[in-house]
């Protein structure tokens, strides 16, 4: 089994990383494989509303100069996907909704590649505005027919400066509750 998490940060191993590594901590522990891909830095335009995906149906967005077809063909491969973003404007960042939209074009273009995968949504939060973001993660995953974890409270952390979050007890123990439940669902949809 193995877990592809992307974190939308525009800080490499900042807060947002932090705690997908928590979630990753219990998936390890079960024995699930896992990688994080991080967008920091990535140049990632949004969908330009082509529709070739649909027309050609072979799993890929025409636009090849990115990450995205890289991120389509890990999460086909991958039994769960994780959606990482630190709120911005009480939303996610711009890198995240555009991997939000590229990939989710081409995942219904292609029937649904994500059906019945396990997906969970994981923010970084100052403040305010994380449930907003949170929502926005877990759409993806409704839409894409996948199934979500829940976890002893909101997948939230809250930390501002890179590892404040670290120090948010509840937010890091809700991470990890979430890999744990994360790994259980997984095995059981093995079964």
């Amino acid at each position: 089994m193995k877990v592809v998490a992307f974190s939308g940060s525009a800080r490499k191993d900042g807060n947002t990383a932090l705690l997908v590594r928590e979630v990753f901590s219990e998936l390890e522990k079960a024995g699930v494989e896992t990688e994080l891909v991080q967008l920091s830095g990535q140049k990632i335009r949004g969908c330009t509303a082509c529709m070739k995906c649909f027309e050609h149906k072979n799993g890929r967005c025409v636009i090849e100069n990115d990450l995205i077809n890289d991120a389509v063909e890990k999460m086909v491969a991958a039994d769960g996907i994780i959606l990482a973003s630190p709120t911005y404007f009480a939303d996610v960042t711009t890198e995240m909704k555009a991997l939000i939209d590229r990939t989710g074009m081409v995942v219904r273009a292609n029937d649904n590649l994500l059906r019945r995968k396990v997906g969970a949504g994981v923010v970084a939060v100052r403040r305010g505005g994380a449930m907003h973001t949170l929502q926005t993660l877990q759409n993806y995953f409704m839409i894409g027919e996948m199934i979500i974890p829940g976890s002893s409270y909101w997948n939230i952390g809250f930390g501002r400066m890179p590892g404040e979050v670290e120090a948010d007890e509840e937010g890091m123990q809700t991470m990890k509750q979430l890999g744990e439940n994360m790994a259980w669902l997984l095995t059981k949809l093995q079964d």
